[in-house]
This record gives C-alpha cells, structure tokens and sequence, in this order.
C-alpha cells in the first residue's frame, strides 16, 4: 500500500474541491495522478501549502515531524490538483517544480504534481 500525503492549497483548496472528496475519489479509484501506483493507494494525511507567501517548507517539515512522531509513514508526496490550479489559474507564485524538487532533496519522497483531472 502506497501512503501519501496531499498538500493542498490554503486559499481555494475548498473552492476547487469541497472537502477535498475529488482527491480521495480518485485515490481509492486510482484515478489522475494515482493511477501510476501499483498497489493500493491511502491518503495517510493531507495539510495545507502553509498559505502565501511560499510557506510550504516550514509548514511540510512540521508534518513530516509529526508523522514520524505519530508512527504515520508517508512513501509519496502529491501537491494537490488545487495547488495546480492556484498556480495557473489564481496568480500563485509558487514555482511547483522548483517546490517539488526540494520538497523531494528534503524528505526523500517522490513528489508528484497534481492528483485528478476532474
């Protein structure tokens, strides 16, 4: 089973996806971004980006820590199809690839961009 962690973003995670219900559909159906995995598939936390300006890092290293202290592994990190669109459609600043190579040199996760397509 592949253990992931979504980060979604803090401004229109809600607006996108109420409830985030179209990342865990797509996880349990291995739909989007999940369809990659051979195995089963559980979001195992999900946190948001840590707000603008570029807060992810600081907010991501708290959950990292609290998932090691809690004994949640985490094998993949997905930067939520909100943050996609955050990026391209609502003027954020962050730079996605740039964030998910160092979120991937920090932790030591795959990180993928994105998570559905609905």
């Amino acid at each position: 089973m592949t253990k992931v962690l979504i980060v979604t973003c803090s401004k229109i995670r809600d607006t996108h996806c109420i409830a985030c219900l179209k990342c865990f559909k797509a996880s349990e159906q291995k739909d989007g971004e999940f369809a990659k995995y051979d195995d089963e598939v559980r979001i195992t936390a999900m946190c948001g980006c840590g707000d603008c300006p570029g807060l992810v890092m600081p907010k991501l290293t708290l959950v990292m820590e609290q998932a090691d202290y809690l004994d949640r592994d985490i094998d993949a990190i997905h930067l939520g199809t909100c943050m996609v669109k955050a990026a391209t459609t609502a003027a954020c600043p962050i730079n996605l690839e740039k964030i998910a190579e160092t979120i991937q040199k920090k932790f030591g996760k795959p990180v993928t961009i994105g998570t559905h397509n609905y």
